[in-house]
C-alpha cells in the first residue's frame, strides 16, 4: 500500500461491522484541521469522516496528533484558522468549537480515565455526572435516582444494580457504565457521536471481548463511534473504517476489511514492519552469569532456578496467576523469600527490601505503571531524577538547574516526546510515560533490570522504540528479565525464555525452539485440551 498521503486516502465498503455507505450523511467530518502550539505544528490539515451508524478507528503513534484532534473537536484546544468540523449535517468553523457547543451538537466523550469513584454506588456515579434528583425539603430523592439508573442499565443491557458499589464490578463493566453515563440524558436523540479514547487500554484481555461486543451492538442500533486504540487486532475485529495520522497529517483512510496489521503499522511508521522491528542478532548464552537464582520459593513460586548472563535477556512466560510476576517482586525485595538463593553481580541475596535491591544494582519496572511506578502529578524531570535525586542536593539545597539539564538530555536520548520536561507526567502518552520510567532506571547503569509487561498500554511505534532502547543497553552488558503475556514480544526481545506453570519452572526455550506457539503450549500445559490442540 502506498505511503503517499494523497494517494493512500480512499473509501471502500466494509464488512467489519456493517456496510459503509459513502453517500450517507456523515455523523462527524473534520476538514483541514490544523493546530499549532508555539513553534510546534501538532496537526497539519488533518481530515476525518465518520459515517453514521459505523465505528471508525483513529490510529497513530505517539505525537501523531490523535489526542490533539480529539481535543480540537471537543473544543478543549483552539485550532488554527481555516478548518471546519461538521456534526450531524451542521458545519462549524473549527475555531468556533467549545465544550458546550460540542455537547449541544451531540458529541459524547469517554476517556481512558473514566472519572468514576470505586467507593460510590453505580447510581451515585451517574448522579455526579448529571445531577441528584431532589425531593421534599431539598433532600436527595434516592428512589427516583435508583429507578432512573435502573432504566438506563436495562436500556444499555448492563447487568448491574444501581445500589452496587463500583469497586465490586469488573473493569469492562465500569467502561460500559461510563458509556451509559455519558448518554444518560439522550433518550430522544439518534444523531450522537460517541468518542472513546483508549477504552480498552487498562482492561485485561479477557475483559476486552465483552466491551467490544457491546460496542458492536450499539453500532448495529445506529450509534456512531469514533474509537481510539493502540490494540490493532481489536481495531480490525471491531471497526468499519480506519484513519491513520502521522506527524499531524492524515496519511491513510482505509476500510478495515481489506487491511492487515502490517498495513496499519506501515502507515503509522512510514516504513515497513521489518524495518521498524529490526531484530537484534540472537545473543549466545553468556559464559559469565551476571544473575544466579537457585531454588527460589516466594509467594506462589516454588524452587525456581535460572541464570542470566551479562548482555542477555531472559524472558518469563506464564498465564495469569502462574507466579511470573512474583519472581520479579521476590528478586526486588518486594515479596518475602521463604527459601533459595539470589546473586546479582556477585552480591548475594535475597534482598530484604527494594532499597537493598537497588543498592545491589537492580532496577524494576512493575506491571501497573500508574499506581506503582509513575508519579503522575509530578513533572517529567522530577520523574526522571527520582532514582538519583540525592545526587542533586548540596548542603540541603536542590540544584534544579543541573537536574533540568540532565533531564533534558535524558529525554532526548530516550526519545521522550513532551512539550516541556516541566509538564506533569500525566500529560504524556502511555508510551512516553513508560520511557520515562525505564530511563530513570537505565541512568543508574544497573546490573539487572526487571521488566513486568514493559509495553502494556503502549502503541506500536513506542513499542519499537522501547525495544531499541533496551537492546542498546543490553549490548552494553545489562542483564534483563522480562515478564510478558505477549508471547510474540518474548520471542522478539529475549534470548531465552523460561515457562512457569503453577509456580514451577517447567522448561526453558532458546534458539529455533523459541516460538510463540511453543510458549503458549508450555504456559498452558496443565490446562485441559491445550496439549491436544497444539499437537495437531
Amino acid at each position: 500500500m502506498s505511503l503517499d498521503p494523497a494517494s493512500s486516502i480512499h473509501n471502500q465498503s466494509s464488512a467489519a461491522g456493517g456496510a459503509v455507505s459513502a453517500g450517507s450523511r456523515p455523523a462527524l467530518r473534520v476538514d483541514n484541521l490544523s493546530v499549532t502550539f508555539g513553534s510546534t505544528r501538532a496537526l497539519v490539515g488533518a481530515d476525518l469522516t465518520l459515517q453514521t451508524g459505523t465505528i471508525h478507528a483513529l490510529l497513530g503513534g505517539n505525537g501523531s496528533g490523535k489526542s490533539t484532534l480529539i481535543k480540537a473537536v471537543a473544543g478543549v484546544v483552539r485550532p488554527d484558522d481555516g478548518g471546519s468540523i461538521t456534526i450531524g449535517g451542521r458545519t462549524y468553523a473549527a475555531t468556533e468549537m467549545s465544550p458546550t457547543r460540542g455537547l449541544s451538537a451531540g458529541l459524547r466523550f469517554v476517556h481512558q480515565d473514566l472519572g468514576m469513584f470505586n467507593e460510590m454506588t453505580v447510581a451515585e456515579n451517574f448522579a455526579l455526572y448529571a445531577r441528584y434528583p431532589l425531593g421534599t425539603g431539598g433532600r436527595v430523592d434516592w428512589r427516583s435516582l435508583n429507578k432512573r439508573v435502573a432504566n438506563l442499565l436495562e436500556r444499555f443491557n448492563i447487568d448491574a444494580s444501581p445500589q452496587t458499589e463500583l469497586s465490586r464490578l469488573r473493569p469492562s463493566m465500569k467502561t460500559m457504565l461510563a458509556i451509559a453515563r455519558a448518554r444518560q440524558e439522550d433518550d430522544d436523540r439518534d444523531d450522537l457521536v460517541l468518542v472513546l479514547d483508549e477504552p480498552t487500554a487498562s482492561l485485561p484481555s479477557h475483559e476486552v471481548d465483552q466491551l467490544l461486543k457491546s460496542l458492536k451492538s450499539r453500532a448495529l442500533q445506529g450509534q456512531s463511534v469514533l474509537f481510539v486504540s493502540h490494540r490493532l487486532q481489536e481495531v480490525l475485529n471491531l471497526v468499519d473504517e480506519i484513519t491513520v495520522l502521522r506527524d499531524g497529517q492524515t496519511v491513510a483512510t482505509v476500510c478495515a476489511s481489506g487491511t492487515s496489521q502490517h498495513d496499519i503499522i506501515q502507515h503509522m511508521a512510514g516504513r515497513t514492519v521489518d524495518a521498524l522491528f529490526a531484530r537484534s542478532r540472537r545473543r549466545p548464552t553468556s559464559e559469565r552469569s551476571n544473575v544466579i537464582v537457585k531454588n527460589l520459593s516466594a509467594g506462589p513460586v516454588r524452587n525456581v532456578s535460572f541464570s542470566v548472563g551479562a548482555g542477555e535477556v531472559l524472558g518469563i512466560a506464564g498465564v495469569l496467576g502462574s507466579g511470573r510476576s512474583a519472581v520479579l517482586r521476590a528478586m526486588f525485595g518486594d515479596l518475602p523469600v521463604s527459601s533459595g538463593e539470589i546473586t546479582v553481580g556477585g552480591r548475594p541475596g535475597p534482598f530484604k527490601s527494594p532499597t537493598d535491591a537497588i543498592d545491589a544494582g537492580i532496577g524494576y519496572v512493575p506491571e501497573d505503571r500508574a499506581n506503582d511506578a509513575a508519579f503522575l502529578d509530578l513533572s517529567v524531570d522530577s520523574n526522571l531524577s527520582a532514582t538519583v535525586a540525592k545526587e542533586y542536593f548540596r548542603r540541603m539545597w536542590l540544584r534544579r538547574s543541573a537536574e533540568r539539564r540532565d533531564s533534558e538530555q535524558l529525554a532526548k536520548t530516550f526519545l521522550i516526546r513532551t512539550q516541556s520536561i516541566a509538564n506533569p507526567l500525566d500529560s504524556l502518552s502511555g508510551g512516553n510515560q513508560q520511557k520515562v520510567v525505564i530511563a530513570r532506571w537505565l541512568r543508574r547503569n544497573p546490573t539487572l533490570l526487571l521488566l513486568d509487561e514493559p509495553t502494556q498500554g503502549v502503541d506500536v511505534i513506542a513499542r519499537a522504540e522501547i525495544y531499541g532502547l533496551l537492546n542498546s543497553a543490553v549490548e552494553r552488558g545489562l542483564s534483563v528479565i522480562v515478564v510478558s503475556s505477549d508471547f510474540d514480544e518474548l520471542v522478539h526481545l529475549c534470548d531465552r525464555v523460561l515457562a512457569i506453570v503453577n509456580g514451577i519452572g517447567v522448561q526453558e526455550l532458546s534458539g529455533d525452539e523459541l516460538t510463540a506457539g511453543a510458549l503458549l503450549r508450555l504456559a498452558h500445559m496443565y490446562s485441559p485440551g491445550v496439549e491436544r490442540r497444539y499437537s495437531q
